[in-house]
């Protein structure tokens, strides 16, 4: 593979590395857009990008920049056939490396569990981690989030901060998955009616794997 994203939150996001005569480099993000990110995305079999991100947002790389502006309509195969100024022609620095987040990134995670499969629920909404409130959490929301982290089916839904308190910001949304969606920020979701929650009332899981 001559491409890959580190610094992410998982292999489907974070900054663009490309591999030239055997040594990793970055991607300027002169220029980095849609097309781009999404011929990324396909090479890392990772779905569809959802954000491209610039200014470092993954961290700043290091060694070479081998891409400075890049030019893809979408469709190659690989970004190394996106036409571009030629490797290492930039006028560019670090502080602006590539970054994207595709479609199959995981939108959910756990924090302090027993297990991998167990822990106070966070989810990912705009670029930023969230805790969740128990009272907009149900067992079809947690089918959906031990699916997409590919740990079994759900146990249990725990409220009152059974896995100790977070400090991310709180996620107040009623979240209203069917049960069957592949990734959590595929579920619909309203306004709670409940508003003011904190830190006392986190959602934590348990699934069977």
């Amino acid at each position: 593979m001559n491409v890959r994203m580190v610094n992410g939150s998982s292999r489907c996001a974070g900054r663009v590395e490309v591999l030239h005569r055997g040594q990793w480099g970055t991607v300027c993000d002169d220029y980095w857009g849609l097309a781009g990110a999404a011929v990324v995305c396909r090479e890392l079999d990772c779905g569809e990008p959802v954000d491209t991100l610039g200014d470092a947002h993954f961290g700043s790389g290091s060694g070479p920049i081998w891409m400075g502006i890049v030019f893809c309509t979408g469709s190659e195969s690989t970004l190394k056939n996106c036409g571009s100024f030629g490797w290492g022609i930039h006028n560019c620095d670090h502080s602006k490396d590539a970054g994207v987040n595709c479609s199959d990134h995981n939108h959910s995670r756990f924090i302090i569990g027993p297990h991998l499969c167990s822990g106070r629920l966070e989810i990912y909404h705009n670029q930023t981690w969230m805790s969740v409130c128990d009272t907009v959490f149900d067992q079809q929301d947690a089918e959906v989030v031990c699916r997409e982290l590919d740990c079994g089916a759900p146990v249990q839904v725990l409220g009152a901060a059974a896995f100790g308190k977070g400090d991310a910001q709180m996620w107040t949304q009623e979240i209203q998955c069917r049960g069957n969606e592949t990734h959590i920020h595929l579920c619909p979701t309203s306004p709670s009616h409940q508003n003011t929650c904190s830190h006392d009332s986190d959602v934590g899981v348990i699934c069977s794997s």
